[in-house]
């Protein structure tokens, strides 16, 4: 079985076919998925959906692409955490690709999820992009790792160098890849995926984005997490059963959700 860790079915794409994309994920084994919050307002739909359906997981956070939205507070997001389907805080983190200018504002937002992460111990599911080393500075500043008797957490969508995945998995954080693995031109990050331990690692869509081959260009959906644990698979040259079986492991190991 397979589980999609990190997901975005509230988006109105997807939730307007809930029935169809649930349907996709149990042709396909995938058993279990994270629906990830971005921001405050569309948190209560991200909610629902775990609380109507059993086999789906949430978290609380504010993306940091999203500058003009209600800022949270370590006390707002301990509050909406305390929810027996509310597995993690995030996602957060830095994202300097897309904003320009003064982005102490995205850091002091990823500092209070994490201290948010630390008063709820529940895990971190963080997005860095053009931001690595800032990212990391900050995690190891405000206690993010196992190691600092923080939460742990996990890379999501994992795009960065073999030395930035280094530095999360000593501070006890898991590396997260999507369908960007399998693209034909991320041979750089293949040589990541090869090099990082079974043992440390998930496997999301990030739908409805980033579509793995062999459907990429398309509308993602849950089930192809399937076709991100074949390309792992093959990659490291060991049985889809393996990867499957320790990636679900990680998953309950990590949200400490009820299987």
């Amino acid at each position: 079985m397979y589980i999609d860790s990190h997901c975005h079915i509230n988006f109105p794409e997807l939730a307007e076919k809930m029935p169809e994309v649930l349907s996709a994920m149990a042709d396909n084994q995938v058993t279990h998925a994270l629906c990830v919050s971005v921001d405050l307002p569309d948190f209560p739909q991200v909610l629902a959906l775990a609380e109507q359906y059993p086999h789906v997981y949430a978290s609380v956070g504010v993306h940091p692409d999203y500058p003009d939205t209600p800022e949270p507070s370590v006390d707002d997001l301990v509050r909406l955490a305390n929810h027996p389907k509310i597995v993690a805080i995030g996602e957060t983190g830095l994202d300097y690709y897309r904003l320009e200018g003064d982005l102490e504002w995205q850091r002091e937002r990823f500092r209070v999820h994490i201290r948010a992460s630390r008063a709820t111990g529940k895990p971190l599911i963080i997005h860095t992009r053009a931001a690595a080393e800032d990212t990391i500075r900050i995690m190891q500043e405000e206690g993010a790792g196992t190691d600092q008797g923080g939460a742990g957490g996990v890379m999501h969508c994992f795009t960065e160098s073999l030395a930035v995945a280094e530095a999360a998995m000593a501070m006890g954080f898991y590396i997260s890849f999507s369908g960007i693995v399998t693209f034909k031109n991320a041979k750089e990050l293949q040589a990541v995926a090869l090099a990082v331990p079974l043992e440390k690692m998930l496997i999301e869509t990030d739908s409805p984005y980033l579509a793995p081959v062999p459907h990429r260009g398309r509308m993602n959906q849950p089930a192809w997490v399937k076709h991100v644990a074949e390309f792992v698979a093959q990659l490291k040259g060991v049985p889809l059963e393996q990867v499957a079986k320790q990636t679900t492991d990680n998953f309950f190991n990590l949200f400490k959700a009820h299987r």
